[in-house]
């Protein structure tokens, strides 16, 4: 029934498996009849079998490595080993036409749709470009999918927090400030609030926090966002 769905004849299937026409239309008719009564489940269909796998978007700043794209097929495969289907931010083909300033506004409107079309965001929450800061455009594409009700998760190298990881250059009654002058936050978050709040952080890498999600999945609870303190 499998090979019918997939397209293939009667004739055919009759050929791979060394049978008669006969013999495979009277195996079928038997297998319909069983169906009918109740008797046995239909093989879901390839188009179901996709409906009922988790889309998740890919957030994070892989898309500026040398090898951007190929880390990207990394990504989605670590997804369809766990039953997922992962978009990649580079998935489109951004149209040559195009003049730069033009090409990234293709690019936002594109991975804008594809954070609509996911279930869950996952989003490498790394440092990037300087102690404590995540990188901006991931920051962005998290607080929009929380805005969109999207169960969102993370995950990080290491569970150190900010005041760990950025050096104070100054300590005043408040606390410690940075080289430029600012606060550095104390909440015993590895991230800034708004992003340990609204995210589930898994310290590892993408495969530990893909295998989270398959365990929550896998145990009927909610992948649900984060609610409150980020949990690990």
């Amino acid at each position: 029934m499998e090979q019918l769905d997939r397209g293939l004849s009667v004739e055919q299937i009759a050929a791979d498996h060394g049978k008669s026409v006969l013999a495979v239309r009277r195996q079928v008719a038997r297998i319909k009849r069983r169906v009918r009564e109740g008797n046995i489940a239909p093989a879901p269909l390839p188009i179901e079998r996709v409906a009922a796998e988790a889309r998740i978007y890919l957030a994070g700043f892989d898309v500026f490595r040398p090898d951007a794209k190929e880390h990207g097929e990394h990504l989605k495969q670590l997804c369809r080993d766990r039953g997922f289907v992962g978009l990649y931010p580079l998935d489109g083909q951004v149209p040559c036409s195009l003049q730069r300033q033009d090409a990234a506004r293709w690019i936002y409107a594109a991975n804008i749709e594809l954070i609509r079309s996911a279930d869950i965001v996952v989003a490498n929450l790394d440092d990037f470009r300087g102690s404590g800061e995540p990188d901006s455009g991931t920051a962005f594409e998290v607080g929009f999918a929380a805005a969109l009700g999207k169960p969102v998760w993370a995950y990080r190298s290491n569970e150190g927090t900010l005041v760990e990881r950025v050096k104070a250059a100054a300590i005043g009654a408040e606390g410690g400030f940075c080289a430029g002058g600012y606060l550095i936050e104390d909440f015993g978050l590895s991230v800034n609030l708004m992003l340990a709040c609204s995210a589930r952080i898994v310290v590892g890498g993408p495969a530990a926090c893909l295998e989270a999600i398959q365990r929550e999945v896998a145990g009927g609870a909610p992948v649900v966002g984060g609610s409150g303190l980020a949990k690990r």
